[in-house]
């Protein structure tokens, strides 16, 4: 489609948003907010959003910046755009890792509670590569999957040069990787407080001798890295290797629960089990796993798609969790609550009819639930839209939920 049409579609989809906003609300402004618009800043697409919010405030909202195509292959940059309001206006577009003609995505931002930095870790490939060619060994270890990560200690408006941690985190055998996307999670309670915790997948080579080329979806697994020292330095955690193609965990996110437990929801990409979201948990701080990943069917009208994961502030407050809400499509971005630690969820609200696809949730503030996910009237990445919830919509919920 041409850039100028993409750009008309765009602004056709933003002022839609606006004219909803309007009729539901009585400060339009801080209802919604669209960040990014496909078409504009120099990029022909904006994907993959990851939203964090800073110990001053401010919201950071990530995405990558897809200068040629929509495609996942290419010249891609990390982009942010800051609100010191709450997401209501944002600061022009800055580049915090750029591609320079190869890959750099799947943005995992997260806030130190130690120091307040912001620690951003992201993947890395050669622009000339896909993910088919990774997944069947015919890249070079220089080519392939890499994972670096970076630090900003002016409340996110610079960045340090990525710094690569695949050494530290990338096991040998493994093919793809991917960080997040979405926020990561610091560790705020519990023998592991202040911990770092990055949930991701990959992919492993076939067994020696079997004849599969590495593509098929059942080398996917989940897992997770941490670092107990701000960024620094870097550990791999727990790895979902069964492989066995009934659960094929993929992209995830994370979230710890008031009893200190780290809850992970993953996409299960093509297994031939029931439904399209896995899930686990965690009581040593993403260093093993207390069961292996099973299917989650309180959440079957998710398609198979990234989603996000958000454990609101407070003694008995619940865990939420964002996704498309049609089963066969990437469409109706919706919002579940789990008032029992993620054994089950209700759906809470729709936010929109509309094609939508990744999302990421934050708490704004007190008051606030933010949700920065990819939308449109007509494509399914027109925009990236910031959406402003009241927290109270989420503390009451149907008759007879958990």
């Amino acid at each position: 489609m041409p850039l100028l049409s993409r750009t008309l579609l765009a602004a056709t989809a933003f002022l839609t948003v606006l004219t909803l906003a309007q009729a539901a609300h009585a400060d339009p402004g801080c209802a919604s907010s669209v960040p990014y618009a496909s078409g504009e800043g120099g990029y022909d697409t904006y994907r993959i959003p990851a939203v964090v919010t800073t110990r001053r405030g401010t919201v950071l909202a990530f995405a990558e910046g897809r200068h040629d195509s929509a495609g996942d292959t290419g010249d891609i940059d990390v982009v942010l755009r800051r609100s010191t309001d709450g997401g209501c206006t944002w600061g022009p577009l800055e580049v915090a890792a750029a591609g320079e003609g190869d890959t750099r995505g799947n943005p995992a931002p997260v806030v130190d509670p130690r120091t307040g930095a912001i620690v951003l870790v992201t993947s890395y490939n050669s622009g000339a590569v896909t993910e088919a060619q990774i997944m069947r060994g015919e890249v070079t270890p220089e080519q392939s999957r890499r994972v670096f990560v970076q630090r900003s200690r002016d409340d996110g408006r610079r960045f340090t040069p990525p710094r690569d941690i695949t050494a530290e985190v990338k096991p040998e055998g493994w093919r793809w990787y991917a960080t997040g996307p979405g926020h990561a999670v610091a560790l705020t309670r519990g023998p592991h407080r202040g911990r770092l915790v990055v949930p991701a997948d990959h992919s492993a080579a076939p067994p020696a001798g079997s004849a599969d080329t590495g593509q098929e979806a059942r080398y996917y697994g989940a897992h997770a890295i941490y670092s107990d020292d701000g960024g620094r330095g870097w550990r791999l955690g727990f790895v979902d290797a069964t492989y066995d193609g009934v659960h094929n965990s993929n992209e995830s996110s994370a979230a710890q629960l008031p009893d200190g437990r780290l809850y992970f929801s993953s996409r299960d990409q093509n297994g031939t089990g029931p439904g399209n979201r896995l899930d686990t948990y965690s009581g040593d701080g993403a260093e093993t796993l207390d069961r292996p990943y099973a299917a989650q069917p309180a959440l079957n009208d998710v398609p198979v798609v990234e989603a996000s994961v958000l454990q609101l502030r407070g003694g008995k407050t619940p865990l939420l969790f964002s996704g498309p809400s049609v089963p066969t499509a990437r469409r109706e971005m919706a919002i579940w609550r789990s008032t029992d630690a993620g054994r089950t969820f209700a759906k809470v609200l729709t936010l929109s009819p509309w094609k939508a696809a990744y999302s990421d949730l934050v708490q704004v503030d007190h008051d606030t639930v933010g949700i920065l996910y990819e939308t449109g009237a007509t494509g399914t990445y027109d925009t990236i839209e910031f959406r402003r919830l009241p927290v109270g919509d989420f503390l009451a919920g149907p008759a007879g939920e958990g």
